[in-house]
């Protein structure tokens, strides 16, 4: 596993952040933003991880749950 060096916590290597684009892109984030969004996912997901006492992949579960509800909310 790599290693955040800031937070200390760890993210999958498997989870690339052209990866976590491409996921964001399936639950329906404009692919334009998709890099963007994903960069600001993992980020956010290694700062909730280290407040709550979470692992990464706990914090970034969570967190693509929320953005889901998001982006099914009617408008």
């Amino acid at each position: 596993m790599r290693r955040n060096r800031r937070a200390g916590t760890a993210r999958p290597a498997n989870m690339e952040i052209s990866e976590l684009a491409k996921a964001l892109t399936a639950l329906g984030c404009p692919a334009e933003k998709s890099l963007e969004m994903a960069a600001q996912l993992d980020k956010r997901a290694r700062q909730l991880a280290e407040q709550k006492g979470r692992n990464y992949d706990e914090a970034l579960q969570h967190l693509l749950s929320l953005m889901k509800q998001g982006w099914a909310a009617p408008r």
